[in-house]
């Protein structure tokens, strides 16, 4: 489920909501996810999954056309 297709179901569950609306409630809602997560916190969608940043090292890559080292 993309972006737009949250926005739409919003819109079939709370028809009196503005379009304009239903967007800016979407974009607070992952805002302030992405806000939790920058700042170390778990978030957790009840019924769905939960979401943490992990850090990870660093690697060597290569291009798979040519071997280079990236």
């Amino acid at each position: 489920m993309v972006r737009s297709e949250l926005v739409l179901k919003l819109r079939e569950e709370y028809p009196e909501l503005p379009l304009k609306a239903a967007e800016e409630v979407v974009e607070v809602i992952f805002a302030t996810m992405l806000m939790a997560l920058e700042s170390g916190n778990r978030v957790e969608l009840r019924g769905f999954g939960s979401f943490v940043t992990r850090s990870r090292p660093a690697r060597m890559g290569r291009n798979p056309r040519t071997g280079e080292v990236v």
